[in-house]
């Protein structure tokens, strides 16, 4: 901490004011008053150092080891990731279906973190990830939120700390919180790891960005630090979250600490925190022009596909990704003059029939078959809405996923299948009648490749 008359690199002490000789002074006066400015300005360098950094923890500095961090320039990939899945003994038993579903052993590094060590706990074992037992979080003051709070914030230090070789970003999650880890890297590489940077994305519902922050990355969505700032975290984080002891959830003291640091959230799309309540389906099927990265609050939501349970829904939807990852829930559309049909695909997902021309602007804008997260209300959500019509003559024919398949190695075959049986509704026109006719969809794609990103503005 420098005085205001100090420039940057330039040591404090030498920017330091001579004191004037009073008139009644001497020379002894003086060089008294002038040590006293050195002892106070010192002291309140100190104080605000103690502040920051956590004297218990070894000093921390932002530059990164290069045999840690990697010097080289190529592409980031999934192996320049590690994770950080914020846990407990009392749910990871239930939720670790859903990590295991992406997660790649040999592949996919980090670690779930929990607050006791699960040995014998039942259903605990036969994870793929590997657990660790968070340091201690007990002794930080806390006046608001679950004591879990302030452990999982302390989770991008711990992993930090554990120092696994190669890490350009520290990704952060729940443990019910799906990682789409392809789409994930290609994100982060377009921004620099080599400087403090700090990803993700807000909530869905504006009631709780209004009750936590808008510049705030909701966790369960999950977010990515760059090792730089992880390693300005780690040194500061302890005596941050001392400070922050009135915040409700571990993102909120996350992005506190983070904001101390002079970093600000940098936005993207495709981290996905879901809260929202009741059908997801108008949402992902007008995803945001982005790569799908994460999805949480699965089992909060009904299951995305009909007449599947929410994991074998996610199931489905991981097959498709697999087989394209940066097209999967990706929209695109196009129109049947014969019949004055609007035909909207979300890859992976769904493929939608409508029975008259619409706009692209309509297409594209998600329908409202869901409600908000905190208070089930109609709105309003960060985006925009539109809803769903009235008029049974008028809504479309809707097909979900029922396989995906690799043809050779340019191209993917995905097949969609009508969602139940639709009631024909009288007085309704030869267009709906043969859209309600269809059973089944078949969509031929050629792969995408993750560059085709880099054109995109987001």
């Amino acid at each position: 901490m420098c005085p205001a008359s100090a420039k940057p690199g330039q040591d404090p002490f030498k920017a330091l004011k001579l004191i004037p000789k009073e008139k009644t002074g001497d020379a002894l006066t003086t060089s008294l008053k002038a040590a006293v400015a050195v002892i106070s300005i010192l002291s309140i360098s100190l104080a605000a150092y103690s502040a920051i950094h956590d004297p218990t923890q070894p000093l921390l500095l932002a530059r990164p080891d290069p045999d840690l961090f990697g010097s080289d320039d190529a592409p980031t990939n999934v192996s320049h990731l590690a994770f950080g899945i914020g846990g407990s003994t009392a749910t990871w038993s239930s939720r670790a279906r859903y990590s295991d579903l992406w997660w790649k052993p040999g592949s996919t590094r980090g670690y779930v973190f929990l607050e006791k060590d699960p040995v014998g706990s039942v259903g605990l074992i036969g994870s793929i990830i590997d657990h660790r037992v968070s340091s201690e979080w007990r002794r930080f003051r806390r006046t608001k939120g679950l004591e879990s709070a302030v452990r999982i914030a302390r989770v991008v230090a711990d992993l930090y700390r554990v120092r696994l070789p190669g890490v350009r970003w520290f990704v952060m999650g729940d443990d019910d919180t799906v990682f789409f880890p392809e789409n994930l890297a290609a994100v982060l590489g377009r921004h620099d790891h080599r400087r403090m940077v700090y990803v993700g994305g807000n909530s869905e519902s504006v009631e709780q960005d209004v009750e936590h922050a808008y510049d705030m990355a909701f966790g369960g969505g999950g977010f990515a630090v760059s090792y730089p700032l992880a390693a300005e975290l780690a040194a500061s984080m302890d005596g941050c979250l001392d400070r922050y002891h009135y915040f409700y959830g571990s993102d909120q003291r996350v992005w506190a600490c983070v904001g101390e640091l002079g970093v600000g959230l940098t936005r993207e799309p495709g981290f996905h925190q879901i809260d929202i309540r009741g059908d997801p389906f108008g949402f992902l099927a007008a995803h945001p022009l982005a790569p799908l990265v994460s999805l949480h609050h699965l089992n909060s939501i009904q299951p995305l596909l009909p007449n599947h349970t929410q994991l074998e829904s996610v199931t489905a939807l991981m097959k498709a990704y697999e087989a394209d990852p940066p097209r999967t829930l990706q929209q695109c559309f196009c129109y049947h003059r014969n019949h004055n049909w609007s035909v909207s695909v979300s890859w992976g997902y769904a493929v939608q029939i409508f029975p008259a021309l619409l706009t692209a602007k309509e297409l594209e804008t998600p329908q409202q078959t869901f409600k908000t997260w905190r208070t089930f209300s109609n709105g309003p959500f960060t985006f925009n809405t539109r809803p769903v019509s009235s008029d049974p003559c008028k809504r479309p024919a809707v097909f979900f996923l029922s396989s995906a398949e690799e043809e050779g190695s340019e191209r993917t075959v995905t097949a969609y299948r009508k969602a139940g049986d639709r009631v024909m509704s009288n007085g309704c026109n030869k267009d709906f009648t043969h859209a309600m006719a269809i059973e089944n969809v078949t969509v031929l794609a050629p792969k995408m490749e993750q560059q085709e990103w880099d054109q995109v503005s987001t």
